[in-house]
């Protein structure tokens, strides 16, 4: 056997526990003949015998050194913790049976337990499959059958409130599971496809406990600027970054620093995440009329000392927000921008008049979240520079860590994700600038020590807390 890595058709010929129980690897299959690989002492013709009648298949068997075997049944049918590899579309820990009345729940408590964002359900020509998001990746994590495809779709339908007759428009819906006292909301998409209808379920854990601006990944620099601008009794905080990025979550965290007794918190959000007690906090619901705008304009009556809005979309949100900064209250929001400065550049293209976004602007924050390497299986290795775009070149050694994969992983090679932030104060220096239209401010980032993303990215990357692969996009959007 050339790789101790099989592909998906040969490993799924044998489930994981047929693999252990019997001792055998598949090798390759040939004119409808099935080769295993297996150890000496197990190599006998009532093996073969006993494998033909189980899978129904031609079988034949070729002896190895035991070691080999056993790693090869490490490396591609693991158990680990009574569980199953993450990439593995066999899974036997959590046996999918669409007929089950507990289907469903078993499939989020599955994607739960193994931190997981998003499940996406989906089918094509021949195939149907079931993809988890872990850490920012999608992985394939169960197989379906093509007949079953529809019954499994009726009962997410019927789960999520939405009509099981609809099969040509696209539909939204929730739906919310118990696991041990704690509430798990899931926001449901169901796209009308070539081949059939896509399910994408995103978990919303709504226990926001965890969860701590300590624990976000700013440095001590950027926290101290962080914690300044919040304290501010007016103005407008922005975090940007893509979807996925983090954002909400830091929003989060910012809340429970200010929520006090003396302060009314109001939010308008899309979906609501978590829930705060003490904390108002509004769904988005724009079929009825209950837009940002609308939302704004009621919470300006309430009496608020701090807004938060889910996000700014477009120039009349935009203008609300800063309505409400020079009033005299706190607004938090997120925006989808590159970089902290980009945000700037993207408010006054929406209309804002550079003067007020200067007077009215705290704080700027980019976010990205990166995916850190595994320490029980990391792997150092030489680093050939001209990988490295030139410009940071001088900061890095010959040296470098790269994904490897192991049980303790799930054999994807990364174990978590960390924030990155790049926290610009709006000075009055830099209002000046902002009043300037100026486009660039990387002078000034230098000269009072700000860092950007890709100088936070890289620093990961320097210490071996993540891959090249990983900090690239940041250092060539930076070079």
């Amino acid at each position: 056997m050339e790789t101790t890595k099989l592909n998906n058709d040969i490993k799924n010929t044998i489930t994981i526990d047929q693999a252990w129980y019997y001792g055998i690897v598949p090798n390759k299959i040939e004119n409808g003949n099935l080769e295993f690989l297996v150890s000496e002492q197990k190599n006998t013709a009532d093996l073969a015998s006993e494998l033909e009648i189980v899978l129904g298949k031609k079988i034949s068997l070729k002896s190895g050194n035991q070691q080999t075997v056993e790693q090869l049944l490490l490396s591609n049918y693991p158990k680990v913790n009574g569980g199953t590899k993450l990439d593995s579309a066999n899974n036997e820990t959590y046996r999918l049976n669409v007929n089950d009345n507990n289907f469903l729940e078993t499939l989020v408590k599955e994607a739960r337990d193994l931190q997981s964002s998003d499940i996406h359900v989906e089918t094509y020509s021949e195939k149907c499959r079931i993809r988890f998001r872990v850490d920012g990746v999608l992985i394939d994590r169960h197989k379906l059958n093509k007949a079953e495809y529809p019954t499994l779709i009726n009962k997410i339908k019927i789960a999520a409130s939405c009509d099981i007759a609809e099969k040509r428009m696209p539909q939204d819906g929730r739906i919310r599971f118990k696991f041990n006292n704690n509430y798990l909301d899931i926001r449901v998409s169901i796209l009308p496809t070539l081949y059939g209808e896509k399910i994408v379920l995103r978990l919303l854990g709504s226990d926001a406990s965890h969860i701590d601006i300590a624990r976000l990944g700013f440095t001590e620099q950027e926290n101290e600027r962080y914690q300044l601008a919040v304290k501010k009794p007016n103005g407008i905080i922005l975090i940007s970054g893509p979807t996925g990025s983090g954002k909400t979550t830091t929003l989060y965290a910012t809340l429970k620093v200010l929520n006090k007794p003396t302060n009314n918190i109001l939010t308008i959000e899309d979906p609501i995440e978590y829930t705060l007690d003490g904390v108002n906090q509004v769904q988005l619901k724009e079929d009825i009329g209950l837009t940002y705008t609308e939302a704004l304009r009621t919470f300006l009556r309430q009496d608020p000392d701090i807004i938060m809005l889910g996000e700014i979309r477009d120039a009349q949100t935009a203008q609300m927000a800063i309505r409400a900064a020079l009033t005299g209250h706190l607004v938090l929001s997120t925006i989808h921008t590159n970089s902290a400065w980009g945000t700037v550049s993207r408010l006054v293209d929406m209309g804002i008049q550079p003067y007020l976004l200067s007077s009215t602007l705290n704080l700027s924050v980019a976010q990205r979240l990166v995916r850190t390497l595994c320490e029980d299986c990391k792997t150092q290795v030489d680093l050939d520079k001209n990988e490295i775009p030139e410009k940071f070149r001088a900061a890095v050694t010959d040296k470098q860590f790269k994904a490897k994969g192991c049980q303790s992983c799930y054999y994807t090679g990364y174990k978590g994700r960390r924030a990155i932030y790049e926290v610009i104060n709006i000075t009055k220096e830099l209002s000046e600038e902002i009043k300037q239209n100026a486009t660039s401010i990387d002078a000034y980032l230098a000269e009072n020590k700000i860092d950007k993303l890709s100088q936070n990215a890289l620093k990961m990357f320097v210490n071996g807390q993540t891959s090249l692969e990983e900090i690239f996009p940041y250092l060539i959007t930076d070079n």
